[in-house]
């Protein structure tokens, strides 16, 4: 950091004036000023006048990599009560995602997606899991100011709703456990967080503001600026540190930019009222409030002490989730191995990212040709200070083998038009009409990418299905391909849009802001939003259920088998079957219910679900009798139960009375219903929706 911003930052935290310093040290205010705009320099007996008005010593003014003792020293600053009375039980944000490690995994790395800095580089993400107990946690704990926090927490914890339970939960596992959880996100070859400390930049979007997106490129994944609140979600605390390297200089300086978030409900402490966030930073000499903190530029050991420290000056952001815990791990039916050591701990978060990184961003990790990644991204957890799991970096090829496959065919330029041989991959071209802003015009005819290649023995994922893409390659969606004739081999199928299919895709700009605008907040799929109606128009939604119809089509084309393989293979298949009494049966067991494998749902012109339901029947299951049911998915209390207006069968399958026959021996059956708009109790683009099987027995399918 230059001389002059440097000093200029030391009289303003020391609230130290120009003329004061100039006394201090036997010189004239304009010999200050020199200095401070750069026209000139303190010889070295002057600096170490200097160095002793400012509380310091020779080294911290010639390294300049640190504040002076003379500066206000780091604390907490919480806001206070409104003035209206007006009380906030936490931050809404946080609410629109569950606690749970794979959506903040979604989220953050889709971020630092968005902010990568060299696009011929990827974006390194890392996951650091690390347990604190024993000393460790309360050298942490003193570090932040746990005795400052203590009172606000307790206030909060005792409060009889959401936000304070969860609080008081986390205060309970780390006092009567002796544990702290710390998650740590660090990004590397990305932006950082740039920009003044309250003024419009990526600094402010994520540390001061509330639904800020602040995303500067076309093909982002976000856009609501709602992906940073997973972060506190994952916070029993609500707590976040962040330590930040910068892309441009600000106060003449990049690196070890770090300030803290705390979101409380509001709360009552010694008799006054706190309105909810509080931040960890430098008092702001130049605020009208005195209640007012600001980012500060630490030294490498309070870095070291936060367990902030970076690997390398390599622009970027580290975030540190303080009490992180992982909500979906507990449910019912999660998987448990002998690593495990109970639901909540470090090794079961530690297995789940892995898992959510490969799902949602082995797109992003794969390369070919001349392309490099978009992302690199791995997971290490420690206790302590001790790796229990060294680092892992995610590779596609094994999480996802088939898709990447087909991915890296397309990057390479070895795509074929037919499958004729086993690992070839097949490509071909799926429309998309693009509409014009506000319902005007037409935005242009989008060649999306259509892949398609066999699934691979190894894939953890289940056949015949499409991953829909855009952008910076998170997958979107995942949707199953009705209509396959029976004796199709297994595939897997990838969709290309907007600037994923190509830099010379057509239309590639206009898809992708039309696709950008019709995902919701979780970016799980395509379809009507109040954005899109706003931007477009509001029948522009049917234009991505033509693409869903045409890519669909397009897939059944190149999965269809030539006639003579068909015949040969059923041939096969009748050689291999026996007829009379001659061998006694395996005897019969008692069939489980059928199950719905996947669905397909979509709003039509009248306002009603439309959904298309493909359900997996056991061996001898034909026999059940289902009664398909629609419900609004609810956050809290009974799922309000809709009528349908239309319920008919597909394939395998007819209805009765309301009721699904299923074909005999049939191994899967598809229907399709409308909802009945009149039992709406919102419209249904406001929600969402549920579909269960309740079987003839009184049971649930």
């Amino acid at each position: 950091m230059d001389f002059g911003p440097w000093l200029a930052r030391q009289l303003k935290q020391s609230r130290m004036s120009q003329a004061e310093l100039a006394q201090r040290i036997g010189l004239t205010r304009a010999a200050v000023s020199a200095w401070i705009t750069g026209r000139a320099t303190p010889r070295e007996e002057t600096i170490a006048k200097i160095a002793e008005a400012l509380g310091t010593d020779l080294g911290t003014i010639h390294t300049r990599t640190a504040d002076t003792l003379a500066g206000l020293p780091v604390s907490w600053a919480h806001r206070p009560g409104y003035a209206d009375g007006g009380r906030d039980f936490g931050n809404a944000a946080a609410f629109a995602f569950e606690a749970d490690v794979e959506v903040l995994a979604r989220e953050a790395t889709q971020n630092s997606l968005d902010e990568r800095l060299d696009p011929g580089q990827p974006v390194r993400v890392r996951y650091t899991l690390h347990e604190l107990t024993g000393e460790a946690l309360a050298r942490f704990r003193d570090e932040i100011r746990w005795d400052d926090l203590l009172p606000h927490y307790e206030a909060a914890a005792a409060q009889d709703q959401k936000v304070g339970r969860v609080i008081a939960a986390g205060l309970r596992d780390m006092y009567e456990r002796d544990r702290l959880v710390l998650l740590r996100v660090d990004d590397y070859n990305a932006s950082g967080l740039t920009g003044d400390d309250y003024e419009t930049g990526r600094f402010a979007a994520v540390v001061r503001r509330q639904l800020d997106s602040h995303k500067s490129v076309s093909g982002a994944g976000g856009s609501y600026g709602l992906g940073k609140a997973t972060l506190w979600a994952t916070s029993r605390l609500g707590l976040v540190l962040m330590n930040s390297t910068l892309s441009e200089p600000h106060e003449g300086r990049t690196e070890r930019r770090l300030i803290g978030r705390l979101d409380l409900p509001w709360r009552e402490v010694d008799g006054k009222p706190w309105a909810g966030p509080a931040w960890f930073g430098r008092p702001d000499p130049d605020a009208k409030d005195a209640n007012v903190t600001r980012s500060w530029w630490a030294d490498e050991e309070s870095v070291e002490r936060l367990h902030l420290t970076r690997e390398s000056a390599e622009p970027g952001t580290s975030f540190l989730v303080v009490g992180a815990h992982d909500v979906a791990s507990l449910v019912e039916g999660t998987e448990r191995n002998e690593e495990v050591e109970d639901d909540d701990s470090v090794h079961r978060m530690h297995h789940r990212l892995l898992e959510a990184l490969g799902r949602n961003f082995w797109a992003a990790m794969t390369g070919g040709g001349t392309q490099r990644p978009l992302l690199e991204a791995s997971v290490r957890t420690l206790r302590n200070g001790v790796e229990i799991f060294p680092e892992t970096r995610v590779d596609p090829r094994h999480t996802q083998p088939s898709r990447t496959r087909a991915l890296q065919a397309f990057l390479d330029g070895t795509t074929v038009e037919r499958l004729t041989e086993s690992g070839q991959v097949a490509m071909a071209t799926v429309p998309l009409a693009v509409p014009g802003r506000a319902g005007r015009g037409s935005g242009g005819e989008h060649q999306a990418v259509l892949l398609v290649t066999e699934a691979a023995d190894r894939d953890d994922v289940k056949p015949n299905r499409v991953t829909t893409l855009r952008g910076n390659r998170m997958t979107v969606k995942v949707g199953w391909v009705p209509g396959l004739p029976v004796g199709t081999n297994p595939f897997q199928a990838v969709l290309l849009a907007g600037k994923a299919a190509g830099d010379d895709a057509p239309f590639a700009d206009e898809a992708e802001a039309f696709l950008r605008a019709s995902e919701p907040p979780e970016h799980d799929k395509w379809g009507q939003t109040e954005e899109l109606r706003m931007l477009y128009s509001p029948s522009a939604y049917r234009r991505i259920a033509a693409l869903t119809n045409r890519t669909n089509k397009a897939v059944r084309d190149l999965v269809a088998l030539p006639t003579k393989k068909r015949n040969g293979g059923s041939e096969r298949l009748r050689r291999s079957l026996s007829v009379g009494g001659r061998k006694a049966g395996r005897p019969m067991t008692a069939a489980g219910p059928p199950k719905l494998e996947d669905l397909d749902a979509r709003i039509d012109d009248d306002g009603a679900w439309d959904v298309t339901a493909e359900v997996r029947i056991p061996a001898g299951g034909d026999s059940w009798r289902p009664v398909p049911v629609a419900k609004l998915d609810v956050r809290s209390g009974p799922r309000p139960v809709l009528a349908w207006s239309r319920l008919v069968a597909v394939h395998n399958c007819e209805v009765v009375d309301g009721a699904i026959r299923f074909a005999p021996g049939a191994r899967s059956a598809t229907f399709r219903g409308t909802t009945d708009v009149s039992t709406h109790p919102v419209r249904a683009l406001y929600s969402g929706l549920v579909v269960e099987l309740r079987t003839d027995k009184g049971g649930q399918a």
